[in-house]
This record gives structure tokens, sequence and C-alpha cells, in this order.
């Protein structure tokens, strides 16, 4: 310890200590030539804060300690567990294929990234995914990816002509990627039923909403029965219809004490009425 003190004095007040830090320990003062004890107080003092200067100064030059990076893998896989819940709602069995992010993206780690689709991309096909992370740092990123989803839909059997009711017989299931099928494909043959097509449709053609048209259950100027039900109470009672209508319609009636209602299309000609 009276040798670190020593070098301290020597370097921080040499012109102020003369050459006798060695004695310091010794009674000092006594001997004729050397500073007292007193005289030496200041030149401590000094020696203390240029050691203390030193070693803030060390301090603030050590560089701070880094945050961890995110794995880009692990943000792969979790952008693809979020595609995968998305095409759970949609019919059809899913895959989903994650695109490699920029390897040179440095991103600090995130123990609770969320994921939304980008605006405009679907659940399936080609797509685009954001991961947003909020703390410890904000980023976010795109991902691009492609959803298979490989689904049931209707297909035509037979051609078929414009204004044909198809049968059953007609229809036929297959299987292909959503994604290569048109807009509003039929999903199930039960869609097709009671419905004629607005147009002709060749063998092996996909069906869509568009193509058919539901049949009317009720024409204009048909008699129609009206039906009144409640809680304990069923009317029925004969009108005439003013509107046509498929099932499920609202349909426009006259009673024939001349009132108008309105009801529900139903099959065989029926109306239920609504108040």
């Amino acid at each position: 310890m009276r040798d670190v003190l020593s070098h301290s004095l020597r370097h921080a007040v040499p012109d102020v200590v003369p050459d006798v830090v060695p004695d310091i320990g010794r009674e000092v003062g006594r001997e004729v030539g050397r500073p007292s004890l007193r005289a030496l107080v200041p030149a401590l003092a000094l020696a203390c804060m240029a050691a203390a200067v030193a070693t803030s100064a060390t301090a603030a030059a050590a560089p701070p300690t880094s945050l961890p990076k995110q794995d880009l893998g692990t943000l792969r896989a979790q952008a693809g567990e979020f595609l995968l819940a998305h095409a759970a709602t949609l019919p059809g069995k899913a895959s989903v294929s994650v695109g490699e992010p920029d390897p040179r993206l440095q991103l600090t780690a995130c123990a609770a990234p969320q994921f939304s689709l980008a605006p405009g991309a679907r659940a399936f096909g080609k797509t685009s995914v954001i991961a947003r992370c909020g703390a410890p740092v904000a980023w976010s990123v795109y991902l691009k990816a492609t959803v298979t989803l490989i689904t049931p839909y209707v297909s035509s059997a037979v051609a078929l002509a414009q204004g044909q009711q198809p049968v059953e017989s007609d229809l036929v299931m297959k299987e292909a990627d959503l994604a290569a099928l048109p807009a509003g494909v039929l999903t199930d043959l039960a869609q097709a039923k009671q419905r004629s097509l607005r147009v002709p449709v060749a063998a092996g053609m996909p069906l869509t909403g568009a193509m058919l048209r539901r049949e009317p259950v009720v024409q204009p100027g048909q008699v129609v029965r009206l039906l009144a039900q409640g809680t304990g109470f069923a009317i029925s009672a004969e009108g005439r219809a003013l509107t046509g209508g498929a099932e499920g319609e609202r349909v426009r009636a006259r009673t024939a004490g001349g009132q108008i209602v309105s009801g529900t299309a139903q099959a065989d000609g029926v109306l239920a009425l609504h108040y």
C-alpha cells in the first residue's frame, strides 16, 4: 500500500512533494529539511482525486452490454403458426412455407412478437405477414409466405346448358389448391341445389356462385298460402303474390281482404309472414 501511494504522489504532484515518499511511514517532520504531515495533506488529496478521475474515465470508455438478437428461424416458425391458424377457418388441408428473412437483419430479441396479414393480403396463396415487436426495441418486418390449401370444390361432370338446373349426377367433387380456383367456387354440392345456370358450362369446369341463380318458388300473380305463427297459435289464409322470389327471399302479397303483407318465400308457395 505504501509503495502504491508513493507512486501516485510522485506522478500526481511531482513539483510539490519531494522525493521523500519512501519515508512517509516514519516520523515525518522530525528530520531537518523534510515536510510535515500537514504539508503532505494537499498532495494526498490531489493524488486521490487523480486516481478517481482515471477510474471514472476507464468505466466510461467500457462499451455497454449489447441486447440479444432475434433468432430469424424462430420468427419464421411463429409466422407459419399464425398462417396455419388463419387457414384453419377455411375448407381444406393447409400447408405453409415462409420465406427466408434478409440475413442482414439485426433485430433485437422479442419475447412475444405480434403477427398480422399485410394490408390486402389473403390467408391463402402467395401472401405477406407483418411481424411486430414493441419492447425492448420496437421493430417490424415483412415476411413473404405461401399457403397451399387443398380444397374440395364442385365441378361439372358434363357440359351444362344455360338455364339448366343441375342435378347431382351432373356434378362431381374434386380437389385443388384454393389459390388456383376462381373466386366464389362452390365447396359443397348442396350449394348448387335448386339453382339454375346463368351461363353455359363446359365439362370439368369449377362452379361458382356467380354462375348460378336461385329458382323462384313464388311467381308474381301466383296464389300463395299466407302463414302466420306465434307462441301457441298458427293462422293460415290464402293470398296472391305481388312479387316473385326464390326460397328465403322477401315477397309481397295481397290478402283476400285487400291488405298488403310481406313474408319469406318457402317451398310449395308458402309465405311466412313478417310483423
